[in-house]
């Protein structure tokens, strides 16, 4: 990416334009705006140095974590990417085991790492929760990615028939959280029963992977028109897996 160029303003003398343009050239753009701040602004001659160098440095630090943030999002593609863990949670009717998600939020189960199976009755706020804990995984600029199974499953034929399927697997085996949602809701042919284990095995013991469903895991086994990969890819998803049961009311019902 070609490094923005600075352009002279008037209003500013000689010597403070050559130091904008030499912040420039060093890729520090975002200290040369606090900087030009500072200059046109003749209260600033009230701060002592120590603070008026914090605020040019703290400025430039706030501004790149702002655009990782930013990149992080764009690549997240989630569904709700406002989810937040408001006060609902704590509401006796949702039946959601508050400790253990208070637990989650921090994070640790991305580090170590494991897996997460979020499962529950439909509109009982699963896909939330899930957009939730990648946004708070985000926030500490771990990188995160959710989708749809069927989804999912349906890019993987796509990109098996350009040739490009490896490339695809290997790219959501770089984020260190992928949400695979809606789990069970789709066909699982052989190839598909394929592709999914690729995706799982290329994740397992070294990125964590919640998996979304309405399905009880003892049910998923069916979902698998082939034997062999239920249990290869089972085997991976499940073992030493979180688990977060949601059984509480209808979240899209009216109170």
């Amino acid at each position: 990416m070609a490094k923005k160029k600075y352009i002279y303003d008037e209003n500013l003398t000689r010597e403070e334009n050559l130091l904008l343009e030499h912040l420039y050239a060093f890729n520090t753009s975002q200290m040369a705006v606090a900087l030009k701040k500072q200059f046109l602004n003749p209260n600033e001659n009230l701060k002592d140095f120590h603070t008026r160098i914090s605020d040019i440095i703290n400025y430039e630090w706030q501004q790149r974590q702002q655009k990782k943030l930013d990149k992080l999002f764009d690549q997240a593609t989630l569904k709700y990417p406002n989810a937040d863990f408001d006060e609902t949670l704590y509401e006796p009717d949702r039946m959601l085991d508050i400790h253990m998600i208070e637990q989650l939020q921090r994070c640790g189960y991305i580090r170590e790492p494991r897996n997460l199976l979020i499962t529950g009755s439909s509109g009982t706020g699963k896909t939330h929760i899930a957009n939730a804990l990648c946004i708070a995984a985000m926030h500490q600029f771990i990188s995160a990615k959710y989708i749809r199974a069927n989804t999912l499953l349906q890019l993987c034929v796509k990109e098996e028939i350009n040739g490009t399927i490896y490339e695809y697997i290997n790219e959501l085996a770089s984020y260190d959280l992928l949400v695979i949602d809606d789990f069970g809701l789709m066909d699982l042919n052989m190839d598909k029963c394929r592709h999914l284990f690729e995706v799982i095995e290329t994740r397992d013991s070294r990125k964590s992977t919640i998996i979304v469903s309405q399905f009880p895991v003892l049910k998923w086994w069916d979902l698998f028109q082939e034997n062999t990969y239920a249990d290869a890819v089972l085997s991976r998803m499940t073992k030493q897996a979180y688990r977060l049961e949601c059984n509480g009311r209808d979240m899209r019902q009216s109170n």
